[in-house]
């Protein structure tokens, strides 16, 4: 271990002056030239290696920047420079370091710098500067063609053979872009320095994108493949392994666009035209797929080339299916395309779900769309059926929402179908008829809630014939005929809704009313049966089916059918009505007393409003033994019974109260 001199605590002029002079010049140590380098040429500080062997091991010495000329009670400049710690030096680790064990190192070959390699040079940000020794020669002003320079610029110490120092070294020498204070142009040896040096080779970042691709990372190998663009966007190779992951990650237009531009900048470039087919063919564009699995006479591989024409077959079929209205058949052929290959066509989807609106079949049309991702501002111009993809996709998804009511969103989407493919005449026509049956439908509702049924009604129709099928236009409809009390076509506009749109909750309802208007309570039961299953916890529908069955059971007509109360003057016949099944109310009245009189119309009120509950009335002036056996003290009383056991006992109770008793008994 080497040690500073100690001097003492007055030292004279004489030896502060040489050591002050000795601090300022270079100091040679046996045959090692320590090069001490002139701090105010640099741009930027260099950390100077401390040998903890400097004094004892000579060879040690020539790798250090400390000098024993500084060992003063006050540190020179140059020792002050030796304390600072600066990470873009190129330095080997463990090379003279202390407590790197440097003190019993043998040097190896090459690393021993030698006095007849000339005069050192010093890196002072700009050029090699020459230094002067220690007698006061001047070095030469530039270094010679065939020597390497020592020093900080090469701090293993390893000099290169004569000729040689234009071949690449092991580890390449890259400006560091970490966010430590390393100067500008700073030079770092690569994986020397903590932070991990950026590569500016785009075949490099190409290969870890590849790694992270087949890891399955495709979001990082996506980041990597545009890192390698930016470096050199020329190259199609990165355009196609980016529409790869891009693939991959079910981004398949954003990679079709990929493949295209890898096309453009080398259209015999083989790979991309093969990755162009297969992403045509997920997407149903057959045409697309062929011309680039065929492109300038290549020969195809026949498994892909087979699919394509699976893929034209099963398009051609549908197309004929569709002009006949075969609905089913283009359902099969849908189904059969994509399973061959083409599952991410959002013009096939459509076409099923066009399919599945003519079969009535709304619900499965509309969650068949909901798979259908947004459409991008930027459309294919592919066509199916003579429409541009996008515009017949719109066009379907408008069709269903006018279909479901939905009349301002359909209204939207048809605009925007007219604005990518203004020359289909389909299009056209779609557009029409949206435009036309949504203006009815407002126009119908304003008139039908001011109150003006017939008008509202003539509305309606004009919108039906523009769209025939219109579930929406017939049930409101049908709830003008109701309110005009034709029943009858009341009666089949809201049949017509339900054949269109099975389960047509409204609908149903509005007919179920219909039929008990007429007397059809057969047909009224079994509409309030199904609305019972779709909506149980409704009250209102409860109330409505145990009327219709009263109304269509001949047994309770015995009991009071027509809307009248039974009259119950015995203890027999009181005993006959309180075994019956369901509910039955007892109005014990007397007819002088004022409240009963005032309570009576109410209790027919009741009898009308439901007619699944048995109203009886006891006159107790009539029927003193009666009012005597079941304790009647004041009237009106009122009992209810179900199923034969009495559950409830009022005296004197209000209309509400009342009311509110036999409904909750009832359900």
């Amino acid at each position: 271990m080497s040690h500073y001199r100690r001097h003492s605590l007055e030292p004279s002029i004489d030896s502060i002056t040489n050591r002050f002079r000795d601090s300022l010049n270079f100091q040679r140590d046996d045959d090692d030239v320590i090069n001490k380098p002139d701090f105010r040429e640099l741009n930027y500080p260099l950390k100077p290696r401390v040998s903890s062997s400097a004094a004892a091991t000579p060879a040690a010495s020539g790798s250090s920047s400390s000098s024993s000329g500084s060992a003063s009670g006050k540190p020179s400049v140059t020792s002050q420079l030796a304390k600072r710690s600066h990470s873009g030096e190129l330095s080997e680790s463990g090379s003279g370091a202390p407590g790197s064990g440097a003190k019993n190192r043998t040097p190896k070959p090459g690393h021993r710098r030698s006095a007849s390699a000339g005069t050192p040079l010093i890196y002072s940000g700009l050029a090699f500067s020459p230094v002067k020794n220690r007698g006061g020669g001047s070095g030469a002003t530039s270094p010679s063609p065939g020597v390497v320079p020592s020093g900080n610029i090469c701090p293993s110490g390893k000099i290169p053979k004569t000729g040689m120092a234009s071949r690449a070294s092991v580890k390449p020498e890259t400006l560091f872009t970490g966010n430590g204070n390393y100067g500008h142009g700073n030079i770092v040896r690569g994986g020397g320095g903590k932070a991990k040096p950026e590569t500016r080779d785009p075949e490099e970042v190409k290969k870890a994108g590849n790694d992270m691709y087949r890891k399955g990372n495709f979001s990082e190998a996506l980041s990597l493949y545009d890192k390698a663009i930016s470096m050199s966007p020329e190259n199609p190779a990165y355009r196609s392994n980016r529409a790869a992951a891009l693939a991959a990650s079910g981004r398949l237009k954003e990679a079709v666009k990929e493949c295209l531009e890898a096309v453009r900048l080398d259209p015999s470039y083989v790979r991309a035209h093969q990755r162009l087919a297969s992403l045509y063919l997920r997407l149903g564009e057959a045409e697309n797929a062929r011309r680039h699995l065929c492109f300038s006479g290549q020969c195809p591989d026949k498994g892909e080339y087979q699919r394509v024409q699976t893929l034209e077959k099963h398009l051609r079929l549908c197309s004929e299916a569709r002009k006949i209205g075969d609905w089913k058949k283009v359902i099969t052929e849908v189904d059969a395309a994509i399973a061959n290959g083409a599952d991410s066509s959002p013009q096939l989807v459509a076409c099923k779900a066009e399919a599945l609106l003519r079969l009535h079949q709304m619900k499965d049309s509309d969650l068949c769309l909901s798979t259908i991702q947004r459409l991008d501002h930027q459309h294919t111009q592919a066509k199916i059926f003579g429409m541009l993809c996008d515009a017949y996709v719109l066009c379907v998804q408008a069709q269903v929402d006018m279909a479901l009511g939905r009349f301002e969103n359909a209204l939207v989407k048809a605009e925007r179908a007219m604005k990518i493919d203004s020359n289909s005449n389909e299009v056209v026509s779609v557009l029409n008829n949206v435009t036309n049956v949504a203006k009815a439908r407002t126009r119908g509702n304003e008139l039908f809630t001011s109150g003006r049924y017939s008008e509202a009604s003539v509305a309606y129709g004009e919108g039906l014939k523009f769209d025939a099928f219109n579930s929406v236009l017939y049930c409101n409809r049908a709830a003008c005929w109701f309110k005009l009390g034709v029943w009858d076509q009341s009666v089949d506009d809201c049949s017509q809704a339900l054949r269109i749109q099975p389960g047509y909750t409204k609908a149903l309802l509005r007919r179920a009313a219909s039929y008990g208007k007429l007397g059809r309570w057969d047909d009224a039961v079994r509409d309030y049966e199904v609305l019972r299953k779709e909506l149980p916890g409704d009250s209102e529908v409860a109330e409505s089916l145990q009327r219709a069955l009263l109304n269509k059971s001949e047994e309770h007509k015995y009991l009071g059918y027509n809307n009248e109360v039974e009259e119950v003057s015995n203890l027999d016949k009181f005993k006959t009505a309180t075994s019956l099944p369901g509910i039955s109310v007892f109005y014990f009245k007397s007819s002088s007393n004022r409240q009963s009189e005032a309570i009576s119309p109410f209790i027919n009120t009741l009898c009308l409003r439901y007619p699944l509950v048995h109203f009886f009335m006891v006159d107790v002036d009539e029927s003193l033994a009666l009012a005597k056996a079941e304790s009647i003290k004041k009237v009106p009383t009122f009992k209810i019974y179900k199923e034969g056991e009495k559950v409830k006992e009022m005296v004197c109770p209000n209309h509400k109260l009342l009311e509110d008793n036999v409904k909750h008994f009832l359900l």
